[in-house]
C-alpha cells in the first residue's frame, strides 16, 4: 500500500488519487525502501511547511527554485535532514519522509499542485510537536500568507513546540495583518524569528532559508558567523532579537 503519511487520522472517504497522487505515492514509497536510517539518522532535522491553498502556487514555484540552497549551504557541516509538510484542499495535511538529497523533495514539490482551502497550521504544528518527541526537530520553517483558525488554538501548539526546543521560522508573503499577528507570536513563543518577504524576489526567500539552514545544522554561533559577511543571516538574527 502506498505510503500515504497524513498528520490527521483518515477520513472515512477519500477523493480517487490523480495522476499527480500517483507520482506523490510513487516518491513517499521510494523514500520508505531507503529507510530512515539511511537518510536521516544522526543528523540534525528541519521541517519545510507550506502552505499549499489557492493563494499560494506562485509562492510554492518559487519554493520549488530555492529550497535546494538550504541542503547546500550545510552539506561543509554534516548536512540537514528535511521533511516537507504541507495542507491544501478539504483537511489534506500530508508529509513527506525526512530525506537528505535537495532532488528529491523538489521532484515531490513539482508534483503537487496548490488547491483551494483553509489553512491548517494547528495541525502542522502538533505534527511538527509529535515528530520532536520522536526523533528531535531542531527547527520548522512555515511559509504562508493567511491564517484562518482560532489563534489560541495555534498559540497552544505553538508553546508545546517551544517547550520541546524547537524554533519555529514563519515567512510571511503578503501583508494580512491576522497572519502576521499570529505568525509573530508563534515566532515568539518558540524562540524563533517572523520574517516578512517578497515572493516577486527569489534570492530574498533563498537567502533567508539558507541562514535558517545554517542555525538548524550548527547552531546560532555558526549563524553568527555568517552574519558577519552575510545581509540576509544579519536580517534573520535581528528578527531573532539577537542583533
Amino acid at each position: 500500500m502506498p505510503d500515504k503519511k497524513n498528520i490527521a487520522k483518515p477520513q472515512p472517504s477519500e477523493v480517487p488519487a490523480s495522476s499527480a497522487s500517483a507520482a506523490i505515492d510513487v516518491f513517499l514509497n521510494s523514500a520508505r525502501a531507503v529507510g530512515p536510517s539511511a537518510t536521516a539518522e544522526g543528523r540534525p532535522r528541519l521541517v519545510f511547511a507550506l502552505d499549499a491553498t489557492m493563494s499560494r502556487q506562485p509562492t510554492w514555484d518559487l519554493a520549488c527554485r530555492v529550497q535546494a540552497e538550504m541542503f547546500q549551504v550545510t552539506e561543509t557541516v554534516g548536512g540537514l535532514a528535511v521533511q516537507l509538510v504541507y495542507f491544501r484542499g478539504f483537511n489534506e495535511c500530508r508529509a513527506s519522509r525526512w530525506v537528505l538529497a535537495p532532488g528529491a523533495l523538489t521532484d515531490l514539490m513539482t508534483q503537487i499542485a496548490c488547491r483551494g482551502g483553509q489553512t491548517q497550521l494547528g495541525r502542522v504544528l502538533r505534527h511538527v510537536c509529535n515528530e520532536a518527541r520522536k526523533v528531535g526537530v531542531k527547527a520548522l520553517v512555515y511559509v504562508g500568507d493567511a491564517m484562518e483558525e482560532p489563534v489560541d488554538e495555534v498559540c497552544a501548539a505553538a508553546g508545546d513546540l517551544g517547550l520541546l526546543g524547537v524554533r519555529a521560522f514563519m515567512f510571511h508573503e503578503g501583508g494580512d495583518p491576522t497572519a502576521a499577528a499570529a505568525f509573530k507570536e508563534i515566532a515568539r513563543l518558540t524562540g524563533g524569528a517572523y520574517v516578512r518577504f517578497d515572493g516577486g524576489a527569489p534570492q530574498s526567500l533563498a537567502g533567508l532559508l539558507r541562514a535558517v539552514a545554517v542555525y538548524a545544522s550548527s547552531g546560532v554561533d555558526a549563524l553568527n558567523r555568517l552574519a558577519q559577511q552575510d545581509g540576509d543571516a544579519q536580517k534573520l538574527l535581528t528578527a531573532m532579537g539577537r542583533r
